[in-house]
């Protein structure tokens, strides 16, 4: 399998099931990581796909986030990009694998020098970026680096390591911020309008997914930010605290 059959929900379905489903076989540990991160690969008969393997067990403790819910923020971070339709984040599910309980997201093959500083300029990307600019300024990403932007070699945009999100304090850490104080492009003004709809009925299906993964605090934050962004209609500026990343790739 590859990244492109995830661009039809029959085969983001199959996707998805692969690496819920499938026998997870750990390759090796990604090196220079801040968490256990591992190479796997993932297998159900005769399909098989390399994937990232994030355990629970291998999570190292933070004094801002509950230890044991960074795999549960990466997969309420997919959830948000699909429910906008916009297939930035790579599939990712929570199951059990070799070393317990985590997540586990479809790897991207992606060019090794091509991050969010090789590509700001480049008009090509420019709406994806304010997409990913967006979303993460929705789910107050405090961890956005220029090397969390992959691009893979069709050119796609991806964006992995999303962690650090939907903390119920302002905490937006990002390299994209060459939008700040510009207006929202009207097409993602109108997705934040139909998420608004979708967050606002706990019993559809992203808010009952969102309410396993997420504190009730963390869920009407989400909620909240969404509204005043939509209410704005403009991207935000840097906040008073640390506002990039270290370090920045």
């Amino acid at each position: 399998m590859t990244l492109a059959d995830s661009r039809n929900r029959a085969g983001l379905e199959r996707v998805l099931r692969l690496l819920s489903e499938g026998v997870v076989e750990v390759e090796g540990l990604i090196p220079w990581s801040s968490n256990a991160t591992l190479l796997a690969t993932v297998r159900d008969g005769d399909e098989s796909t390399l994937a990232i393997y994030k355990p629970q067990r291998g999570e190292r403790p933070l004094w801002d986030f509950p230890h044991g819910s960074l795999g549960r923020r990466e997969v309420a971070t997919y959830l948000l990009a699909e429910a906008l339709g916009w297939g930035l984040v790579p599939p990712t599910v929570l199951r059990d694998g070799p070393y317990g309980f985590g997540s586990v997201q479809w790897f991207v093959e992606a060019q090794e020098e091509a991050n969010f500083f090789t590509i700001q300029d480049d008009a090509s990307y420019a709406q994806d970026l304010k997409r990913l600019a967006t979303l993460d300024v929705i789910c107050n990403n405090a961890d956005r680096k220029a090397g969390h932007c992959l691009i893979d070699w069709e050119g796609r945009l991806w964006a992995i390591d999303n962690a650090l999100t939907f903390h119920v304090e302002p905490k937006l850490r990002t390299v994209i911020w060459d939008f700040a104080g510009t207006p929202l492009p009207a097409r993602i003004a109108s997705d934040l309008k139909r998420l608004v709809d979708l967050l606002a009925e706990p019993s559809e299906a992203l808010g009952r997914a969102l309410q396993r993964l997420l504190s009730k605090e963390e869920v009407a934050g989400l909620a909240q930010r969404v509204h005043d962004l939509v209410e704005a209609m403009r991207y935000p500026e840097p906040g008073p605290w640390r506002a990039v990343p270290w370090p920045l790739v």
